[in-house]
């Protein structure tokens, strides 16, 4: 395949009028896919996520001043649709809060399963200690509320919901986290250590010997 010449490749940069916002979504797509193989933010550079979209760097520039910028754009995008596919998972649950619970908690182990490099620079990236990313408190404050609605219908005990659902995302980060960094060992299905937890932390009802 003939190389573009670099006159052709500033020319791409240049979009016609109202069409920021397409190469904006475009670069960031980029960035997803590419951060998602790498697992590692620092690994990611602007003038590389350019190459990807075939746009002069300069382009990337105008939408995204540094690289931080462009990563917590990308992360917030990414825990956007994750909010959105809990919710999802939510309604299949019906009016059962336990169910409703569980179906949420799964949803978190198969994005990450899909998405193990994204959820790397998610949650153990060293930009979570240079960069506030409050997107992130989003989750938390709806899984207090599955918890809520499970004490309130008496399915689970009476407790501090928001501690409660602290421990239980804490737990399932850990197992989550120690298959995205160790593919290869045998763990147990991840929906058999959900139950566990959510009997043993939350107080639920579940199938299975507790």
């Amino acid at each position: 395949m003939e190389a573009k010449s670099p006159s052709t490749r500033a020319a791409r940069g240049r979009n016609p009028r109202g069409q920021g916002d397409r190469l904006r979504a475009e670069v960031l797509a980029a960035a997803l896919r590419m951060l998602d193989g790498l697992g590692d933010d620092q690994a990611l550079s602007l003038r590389a996520v350019a190459r990807e979209v075939d746009v002069a760097a300069t382009s990337v520039y105008l939408h995204f001043p540094d690289r931080d910028a462009l990563v917590l754009a990308a992360l917030e995008h990414c825990h956007r649709d994750l909010t959105d596919a809990v919710r999802r998972a939510e309604l299949t649950a019906a009016d059962d809060p336990v169910a409703r619970l569980r179906a949420r908690t799964l949803v978190l182990g198969a994005w990450a399963h899909r998405h193990p490099g994204l959820y790397k620079v998610l949650h153990e990236s060293t930009l979570n200690q240079r960069a506030e990313m409050p997107f992130k408190e989003e989750l938390g404050r709806s899984t207090a509320a599955a918890v809520q609605a499970c004490m309130d219908a008496g399915l689970a005990p009476a407790d501090d919901a928001a501690t409660v659902a602290l421990d239980l995302r804490a737990a399932v980060h850990g197992a989550v986290s120690m298959r995205v960094n160790q593919p290869g060992h045998p763990w147990p299905p991840l929906e058999e250590q959900v139950d566990r937890f959510l009997r043993k932390l939350v107080g639920v009802p579940g199938p299975g010997p507790c």
